[in-house]
């Protein structure tokens, strides 16, 4: 029987609903129950005699400060946010340790702690861990008791983080005097005290602090906690156990997903043969090679700032942009960038699977188009604006929000939502002839829900803000950093791979369908809950440390299989007769997204996602180590591959010649140059780091001490080569192809 009359199994829709149910329902649990496990905010932080040292309003100012200045995009709390400069709680925590001993040395012995022999030194760790260990907040009055020490200690961080914003030399790449105003310094330093009080202070009833005794520093009795062994060990059961099981599935059923049906359908998408819409969908493209280009060379100045701490090649660069606007603006752009090709693919394909143009489609692209311009630039220079100060009260607004990877104001965030809805009215109408037509019915509205969760998972975003418990702000941003961009960014563009496919007859609709239900399921199966494991530090309790920890580890299983049928899909980029497609060049990047889900996503992230390895790797450069080859690898590649299927649709053979000799060099640009940057540079420093943090302690390996090493900073020079040839035999070639291909798709003569 012909498989485009054949329906395809209930089973699969019953298995992704199930699969959405229950990750659904673990993940909302473990996201509320962040509002009672974060730590608490105290009304009041007293000294012994009752007077007031600091309230829950100067924490919360402390923590507005944190955000305004940008400092999520310099340094971390808890482990989360730039490895420029210190982790400002592990920092205060260990200063709090060195205040507290020399304290207690004086008023034990009479003496310095140099001075004490060994054994009244270790007597002395001991005390002082259990002063730090002991939580004196009381729930019904809503004060936290602060020690002389602990007084004495916040009193004097006040004018050591003064000093730390006001000398480049150790910041990680601020200007001098950074902050200026002396009350937002007591704030955040109310802030960082806060934090690090929850990150040692036992949580009540328990034996380990809000934080899971995170960051590591044996000094103040901060080791990592059974739980983590524990979860670990359980993690790596379910990652053999899933592993088995979908070894055994592949072997029975012999077939991932891209099994040849015949016969196949007639090709849908001819290059040279593009609608009025999907041409101009091209500028979109040629906008997003630029991006793309702006987004390496800010990288490369941001991590110059590890090299040649202070000074960029002698010119003092950082001064004028700080590394707080230069990051931002990195991980903006790359998010800008990827995000937009996957909105022009997703256009392109939209009018190839309804056949037809709705009346003023074209002008809603256009639209859409310059509405991505105005958000893409007033959200940069609000960011420079609002990080320098210049915003007032507007700087949550129209600058910088201050958290990580969501540092666009909220207004450009709204814009965004409202932009993605736009996208989804086109997409919808452009499909819409599709649903009437029985066959093609279910691949169209699989490829509508999929773009339309992903205006809808960003919601998350706006449930926090710059007055929220850390706690529950860090997991709401997770929801977006890891769950809409790792999960249903990941799910679109796999339902984008399999219409390309079938509307270049390259495989079946009935094989196409079954690929995205097998997606989901997969995918959404174990990355669903394993959102949390960005929140095993982060004030979350146990429960979430062992559920995430299962789920996280069962991510790797579907990346597995994959492997497994690289073949079958090599096979695909070639048609009956054995000779490559047209497209051969978009299906070259899609490979290469396979390879480095495996390594990136793969490999680097379960190396990093144990509990008992994040509690020592996390905010070392094994994080920026998985987090390169996870989204330049996969998602990157993936927007690579769209834009050139793009360029490819639009040209003529004629027109292709000159823009493929580019891609052909750019292609080999990229993946060698990553591969140089991970191996030169960002696995062997985050080795070194990890180890420091064993030997030392976390707050060392995140500090200047650590950073200005002689052989710290010849690792960072060695990640010049990869750098070098990414940009200038990768993203380089990339963008002149690109240029190239929009100059000559805008002579092609128009059809309909």
């Amino acid at each position: 029987m012909n498989d485009e009359s054949q329906a395809l199994s209930s089973g699969w829709r019953i298995g992704v609903g199930l699969v959405l149910i229950i990750g659904f329902t673990i993940l909302v649990m473990l996201s509320v129950r962040a509002y009672d496990d974060g730590p608490p905010v105290p009304k009041a932080v007293v000294n012994a005699a009752g007077e007031t040292i600091f309230t829950g309003d100067d924490i919360r100012a402390g923590q507005r400060v944190f955000l305004k200045y940008g400092l999520m995009e310099n340094g971390s709390i808890w482990g989360h946010g730039a490895y420029l400069g210190p982790d400002f709680s592990a920092q205060y925590l260990h200063t709090l340790s060195l205040d507290t001993r020399a304290y207690l040395a004086l008023q034990t012995y009479g003496i310095g702690v140099k001075e004490l022999d060994a054994a009244k030194r270790d007597a002395l760790n001991m005390d002082v861990e259990r002063l730090l260990k002991k939580n004196r907040y009381d729930p019904k009055t809503r004060t936290l008791r602060f020690t002389e020490p602990e007084e004495t200690s916040y009193k004097h961080q006040i004018q050591m983080w003064t000093r730390h914003f006001s000398e480049a030399s150790v910041n990680g790449g601020l200007p001098v005097h950074y902050i200026k105003s002396a009350r937002d310094m007591t704030h955040l330093t109310a802030f960082f005290a806060w934090t690090a009080w929850a990150s040692v202070a036992n949580r009540p009833g328990r034996s380990f602090s809000y934080t899971s005794n995170f960051p590591y520093d044996p000094l103040v009795g901060n080791r990592p906690p059974h739980a983590a062994l524990v979860t670990s060990a359980l993690s790596l059961i379910a990652l053999l156990g899933g592993t088995a099981l979908i070894l055994f599935l592949f072997g029975k059923f012999d077939y991932l997903g891209w099994k040849q049906d015949t016969p196949l359908p007639e090709p849908r998408m001819i290059p040279g043969e593009a609608t009025k819409s999907q041409r101009a969908t091209i500028k979109y493209f040629a906008i997003v090679a630029l991006l793309f280009l702006a987004q390496v060379l800010i990288g490369g100045a941001t991590a110059h700032q590890r090299a040649e701490p202070g000074s960029f090649y002698g010119f003092d660069l950082y001064g004028l942009l700080p590394t707080t606007v230069l990051r931002t603006w990195h991980l903006q752009l790359s998010i800008f960038w990827i995000a937009t090709a996957f909105i022009a693919g997703g256009l392109m394909l939209a009018v190839s699977l309804g056949k037809r143009e709705p009346k003023g489609q074209v002008g809603g692209i256009h639209f859409l188009f310059w509405a991505l311009v105005v958000l893409v630039g007033g959200s940069l220079l609000g960011e420079l604006l609002g990080v320098r100060q210049m915003l007032g009260n507007l700087w949550s607004w129209f600058g910088d929000q201050g958290w990580e990877y969501l540092d666009l104001g909220r207004a450009w965030q709204v814009m965004l939502v409202v932009g993605l809805v736009v996208w989804m009215v086109l997409l919808v109408r452009f499909v819409k002839p599709a649903y009437e037509d029985p066959k093609g019915r279910e691949l169209s509205i699989l490829f509508t829900i999929a773009a339309g969760v992903i205006p809808l998972f960003y919601l998350p975003a706006f449930f926090f803000g710059s007055n929220s418990n850390f706690t529950v702000a860090d997991t709401w941003r997770f929801w977006i950093i890891h769950l809409w961009v790792e999960g249903f960014f990941e799910l679109f563009v796999t339902t984008m791979v399999a219409v390309t496919f079938f509307q270049l007859g390259l495989v079946s609709r009935k094989s196409a369908t079954r690929v995205v239900y097998l997606d989901a399921i997969l995918f959404l199966g174990s990355g669903v809950v394993g959102t949390g494991h960005h929140w095993y530090w982060t004030g979350q309790g146990h429960i979430n440390m062992a559920f995430s920890a299962i789920f996280s580890a069962m991510e790797v299983v579907p990346l597995t299989l994959l492997t497994l049928d690289a073949w079958d899909f090599i096979k695909l980029t070639r048609g009956e007769d054995g000779k490559a497609v047209p497209h051969k060049w978009a299906f070259y990047f899609l490979m290469a997204v396979g390879f480095w889900n495996f390594v990136g996503a793969g490999i680097f992230g379960f190396l990093i996602n144990t509990p008992i390895v994040s509690y020592y790797e996390v905010g070392t450069l094994l994080t920026p180590n998985h987090g390169h080859a996870a989204l330049m690898g996969v998602f990157g590649m993936e927007a690579v591959a769209l834009m050139v299927l793009g360029f490819r649709q639009v040209l003529t053979d004629e027109q292709w010649v000159r823009p493929e000799k580019f891609i052909r060099i750019s292609f080999w640009g990229l993946n060698l140059g990553l591969a140089m940057m991970i191996v030169g540079n960002l696995f062997p420093g985050g080795v070194l780091q990890l180890y420091d943090v064993l030997q030392n302690g976390y707050w060392h390996a995140r500090s200047a001490a650590y950073l200005d090493q002689n052989f710290v900073q010849t690792i960072e020079w060695f990640r010049l080569p990869g750098d070098v040839v990414f940009i200038g035999a990768g993203v380089v070639p990339l963008a002149i192809a690109a240029l190239m291909a929009y100059a000559a798709g805008r002579k092609r003569p128009v059809e309909s």
